[in-house]
């Protein structure tokens, strides 16, 4: 029998026992034995004695080139008192790229370099375990644990953190960097992660240690009392040139400043971004303009501008930067949600993305198509053959729901791909432009024209049938030209989608006349580029051009652009089609603007007949047809048959279209107008106070219509003697809803000055001509026909003080 024993210091001794030996030969040191081992005994090794301090684990990045100093590495160190003590725990959130783990590697380095720390630890935490490897290091070198048992060496220097009586105090900093899971550091009892053999990391409460940690979540989880949350951002203006123009001229290149201004403009002031392209401006030798083209153009994919090499030792190229985080917000309740989500936000408006939009059905019926089971349940088929039948059932896969849509924003939130602030509904979601443009990429063709084609429709049905609330349609008119910006053809197939007509009707209405002529402008261009001059869809955009041209432009120009476009309807659609017949309902309105008032009353009595005969008498073309006619037969000098047509008609209106539908609002409107122009004095303020009252209630007090139903009201009382103090409440009223260049405040403008004159403020009026006639040669032009009719105005009201 042979016994052997081996030590070797600072690890276990071993011992073995081994029977039937003989002879066993071995070289280079190597021991040898030969026979049977009947025993092996493994004794603990002796703990090593504790390293002195000060003393340092695991690396610190090293610094960035060209680092900028920041106004959150000031927050940092502000944390700390005058007396030394530290807030306990400090988390920098933010996306990927901000800069986090440079922040955090700064203060760091600085902290050890003044002195102030006896232990200083810096992990990676983008697991629990490289967490737990490295607290049992610390373990092990601070205070003898046992390195063979991990768990049990990181429970023991987490309770060596903790101060004790009469110990000498360690001045400590824990840097826990990337941390991508808050249940990899915290576990509370019950918790899904919780097995009874978990326990949680996050370092103790000390008087004398302070925790640092970065993370891209924003869960609650993370902070609270004793947890200091630092929101990392992008950088300032002045910091993005800065770090472009050193990070350039440190490799000997320099560009314009306004060059680099851009540049970081275009790149979202997102720090790993402009590292990233002052390495691809170095590495290739492109000039900055150069660059910036290429990034503008949409083929053009982010991988496609990552340098041969990584600057500052950076993981990831800018395009995968948030892949993980994606990965793991698409992983939190409601599961497999999030990726959807984010594919639709990144279409819209990275400035502010409403609510409604990414809650509403067309979202959720898009995100529908991801939920985990739903491609089962459209392909999976356990069929069989019986009786020549075939049979078969399908897995039942219920719809998204609007909360489980609000919490597949949350859980991007959660990861810091988005900022949902539920609060500001019409701007709850915003994306980094960069964020928006790696998930494009990420997109098949199909994909991406499914996804257009779904935020085109829940822009559409997020958009309100009565535009009362400015704010939420200015953001929906933003998504817009977003959407449209990011598509190639998804909006355009099979026709154009009906929200880029919406969207530049919408325009108009709030008064941006020229706007909406240029956006349809734009339509018209593309539309004949992507189908062709003879599609349906280019003849409807012309339509809705021409009609804007009118708006613009006066009515001379608009009778000849309608009888173009009345040819081209009829040519492609038929002259029985609904959109032909809206042609000729816009010719014959501008005839009678142009002064041909009988030419415009037998168009409109023809025009009637055909729509009640093509389109039945309760369709709207035949509804507003019979509007314009009594206009017209009004203006014709048969005020009473005017009022007589309204009256039929607002029953008509009310009966089809309901009482506040806005069709239905403006014929009571001009009912009360041809009442009172008909003689018919009874009740004629009664009437317009009704009015204006419906117009409050339905579309509010700053809606357009509701402007004008107060001045007609004005106009009313104007016999009875208004104060002056009333025109100029109206009119800063008109100013302060619609802007002193709306093309319907200026029309405003001019009914409250002849009222204001004819109310006894002769002089007043013509100063306030003066000053109206300025703003229309300035907003409209010195020929336009509004300012020529202003400039007789003042003409005759300087002559004779009269209108």
């Amino acid at each position: 029998m042979v016994k052997a024993t081996k030590r070797t210091t600072g690890k276990p001794e071993v011992s073995a026992s081994a029977t039937g030996t003989g002879n066993a030969y071995a070289s280079g040191g190597a021991a040898a034995v030969s026979g049977v081992v009947h025993t092996l005994n493994v004794h603990p090794r002796v703990p090593a004695e504790p390293v002195p301090w000060p003393h340092q684990i695991g690396v610190v990045p090293a610094p960035a080139r060209s680092f900028q100093h920041r106004a959150e590495a000031d927050r940092l160190r502000a944390a700390v008192e005058d007396g030394g003590t530290a807030v306990p725990s400090q988390v920098l959130t933010g996306m990927g790229g901000v800069g986090k783990t440079q922040l955090a590697a700064d203060y760091a380095r600085t902290a050890w370099a003044d002195g102030g720390l006896d232990v200083l630890v810096w992990v990676t935490a983008s697991a629990r375990s490289p967490v737990v490897s490295a607290y049992a290091q610390a373990g092990a070198e601070l205070c003898r644990a046992d390195p063979d048992a991990p768990e049990q060496a990181a429970k023991k220097f987490l309770a060596w953190l903790a101060p004790k009586p009469g110990q000498r105090p360690c001045r400590w900093l824990i840097v826990l960097d990337d941390v991508a899971d808050p249940g990899d550091l915290i576990v509370h009892p019950g918790d899904p992660g919780d097995t009874g053999g978990r326990y949680g990391l996050w370092p103790p409460a000390s008087p004398y240690g302070r925790t640092l940690v970065t993370t891209r979540r924003r869960d609650a989880a993370l902070f609270g009392e004793g947890r200091r949350r630092v929101e990392v951002g992008l950088f300032t203006p002045a910091e993005s040139t800065a770090y472009l123009a050193s990070a350039l001229a440190a490799q000997g290149r320099t560009e314009p400043a306004e060059q680099l201004a851009a540049l970081a403009t275009d790149l979202g002031r997102l720090p790993l971004a402009l590292a990233q392209a002052a390495a691809h401006l170095v590495d290739s030798g492109t000039t900055t303009a150069a660059y910036r083209r290429l990034l503008a153009d949409r083929a053009t994919r982010l991988t496609d501008l990552t340098p041969d090499a990584l600057p500052d030792e950076q993981a990831a190229a800018l395009a995968a930067v948030w892949s993980l985080s994606v990965e793991r917000a698409d992983s939190l309740r409601p599961v497999g949600l999030a990726r959807p989500m984010l594919e639709l936000a990144s279409l819209l408006d990275a400035n502010g993305i409403p609510q409604s939009v990414l809650t509403g059905e067309h979202a959720r019926a898009y995100v529908s198509e991801a939920r985990p089971g739903r491609a089962k349940r459209r392909t999976r088929w356990w069929t069989r053959w019986r009786g020549g039948r075939l049979g078969g059932r399908r897995r039942s896969v219920p719809p998204v729901t609007a909360e489980e849509a609000f919490g597949a924003l949350r859980a991007l939130d959660r990861l810091s791909l988005i900022n949902h602030q539920p609060g500001t509904p019409h701007q709850a979601v915003r994306v980094h432009q960069l964020v928006q443009r790696a998930t494009r990429d990420t997109l098949t063709p199909d994909r991406h024209d499914q996804a257009v084609r779904a935020a085109a429709d829940a822009l559409m049905a997020a958009w309100p049938e009565v535009e009362r609330d400015t704010d939420l349609v200015q953001a929906l008119r933003a998504n817009t030209a977003a959407l449209t910006r990011t598509t190639e053809d998804g909006l355009y197939r099979p026709a154009p989608h009906p929200l880029l007509l919406h969207a530049g009707d919408s325009l108009g209405a709030s008064g941006q006349v020229n706007a909406a002529r240029d956006h349809f402008d734009r339509l018209v261009g593309t539309t004949v580029r992507r189908l062709g001059p003879d599609h349906p869809g280019t003849v409807g955009a012309r339509r809705h051009l021409a009609h804007w041209q009118a708006i613009s432009g006066g009515p001379r120009g608009a009778v000849a652009v309608f009888r173009r476009v009345l040819a081209d309807s009829e040519w492609v659609l038929g002259p029985g089609h609904p959109d032909t017949l809206e042609a000729r309902i816009h010719l014959a309105y501008w005839q009678g603007e142009l002064g041909d008032t009988t030419g415009a009353l037998l168009a409109f009595t023809e025009l009637l007949a055909d729509c009640r005969r093509l389109l039945g008498p309760d369709h709207l073309h035949t509804l507003h047809s019979r509007k314009i006619l009594a206009q017209w037969q009004g203006l014709a000098g048969d005020a009473v048959g005017a009022a007589v047509t309204l009256t039929e008609l607002l029953a008509d209106c009310r009966r089809v279209l309901g009482p506040d539908h806005v069709l239905s609002l403006i014929t009571y409107s001009h009912l009360a107008q041809w009442r009172s122009i008909a003689g018919s004095p009874g009740g004629d303020i009664a009437m317009f106070e009704r009015v204006l009252a419906d117009f409050e209630r339905v579309l509010g007090p700053r809606h357009t219509y509701t402007l004008v139903a107060r001045s007609h009201l004005v106009r009313q009382r104007a016999a009875d003697g208004e104060t002056a103090s009333v025109f100029h409440r109206i009119l800063a009223d008109w100013r302060r809803t619609l802007g002193p260049d709306h093309s319907d405040f200026l029309e405003g403008r001019e009914d409250i000055t002849v009222l204001y004159g004819l109310a006894g403020h002769a002089v007043g009026a013509t100063a306030a001509l003066t000053e109206l006639l300025a703003s229309f040669e300035r907003v409209l032009g010195p020929d336009h026909p509004d300012t020529v009719k202003v400039r007789g105005l003042l003409a005759r009201w300087r002559g004779d003080g009269q209108p």
